[in-house]
């Protein structure tokens, strides 16, 4: 391996992780690298004295770069647009673990920022770089670098306060919520999610576990969650992941990824705030398919796998005598709040 290739493997983790924060999509973030590393190989090395702000510098001009053709995208995205997950293997063994990637939730609130509003709040709150060091990276003075990073940290903190649920916690509760609302269990969804909680279905107009619109109201969205659960998929295998560092649910439909499930706790952690669906065939390419010991041979496994998953909320939900299906769901999506463009108006 040459010095060149050597010196950009050893920064690429970095490259990605800041791309990735910036952009919301896995996909994009690696044509950046691809991007950055034709212009680092096409230089001389002994003309870079510091080869790491080098590609530093050109992976965030990059991404920049990409930010406004992929604004243009989401303009005429159908549905809610989510950030693209980052889904971690089951053996946690590989470059898929990334220190440096922010949450999901955290992600959503950072698409309500400007470009380089987002580009100074990710390099300085997250990286750790000086305001001096970004200013040089995007060709603005300290000053002006100062202002937006005060006015994107202000922004953040107003939509989602730095608190932080342990992983434990966040664990418990997605399995509860994943098996109340593949369980039916109305009311078991009704004492798990928040007053003003908000569903954001990201189905691209690919995927009919997607939505229009956000739907926001823990009526609303838990009866329009057992509403689907009367509509049982074939073949279906839930996997718990990490997306993002946090903890979550991965459906499989035949083997292939189907969506992506992250719940979004209140501060104090006692109710879910936030549901996000990833759906989107085209954003789920990068997740790992499942193991070979844990892959669903016939219909009949399926069905075990999903009475094993659903069993403990199945079995409560009888012992109550019963939810009840809402066989208005979809009446009570078309219902919810404003159209998907809107921007997750609050978090942690």
């Amino acid at each position: 391996m040459s010095d060149v290739t050597q010196v950009f493997a050893a920064h690429r983790e970095l490259l990605f992780s800041i791309v990735y924060n910036m952009l919301g999509s896995v996909t994009d973030a690696e044509d950046v690298l691809q991007e950055t590393w034709l212009a680092w190989s096409s230089r001389d090395p002994d003309e870079i004295d510091h080869p790491r702000a080098y590609l530093v510098r050109v992976a965030v001009n990059q991404a920049l770069a990409h930010q406004s053709a992929l604004r243009r995208r989401r303009e005429t995205y159908v549905g809610p647009w989510l950030p693209e997950p980052l889904v971690t293997s089951p053996d946690a063994a590989d470059h898929a673990v990334r220190t440096d990637t922010l949450s999901l939730a955290l992600l959503v609130v950072l698409e309500t920022l400007t470009p380089l509003e987002r580009a100074v709040f990710i390099l300085h709150e997250v990286f750790a770089y000086a305001h001096t060091e970004i200013a040089a990276m995007i060709g603005r003075n300290p000053a002006a670098v100062r202002q937006l990073a005060h006015r994107a940290r202000e922004h953040v903190q107003a939509r989602r306060p730095r608190t932080q649920v342990a992983p434990g916690l966040q664990r418990q509760v997605t399995e509860r919520f994943v098996a109340a609302a593949f369980g039916g269990d109305l009311e078991g969804l009704m004492e798990l999610l928040a007053p003003d909680v908000t569903l954001w279905a990201d189905g691209g107009g690919k995927s009919n576990a997607g939505g229009p619109r956000p739907i926001r109201g823990r009526d609303n969205v838990s009866r329009v969650l057992v509403s689907r659960a009367a509509q049982p998929l074939d073949g279906l295998d839930i996997q718990y992941r990490q997306v993002n560092g946090d903890p979550c649910a991965v459906l499989f439909v035949e083997n292939a990824p189907y969506a992506v499930m992250v719940v979004d706790m209140t501060p104090d952690g006692s109710q879910i705030q936030d549901v996000y669906t990833v759906s989107n065939p085209d954003k789920l390419t990068h997740v790992p398919w499942p193991s070979r010991a844990s892959l669903v041979t016939d219909g009949e496994d399926a069905a075990g796998q999903r009475a094993e998953v659903m069993g403990e909320a199945v079995a409560q939900h009888a012992g109550r005598g019963g939810g009840q299906h809402d066989e208005g769901g979809a009446d009570e999506q078309r219902r919810a709040g404003p159209d998907v463009a809107e921007p997750c108006p609050q978090g942690r």
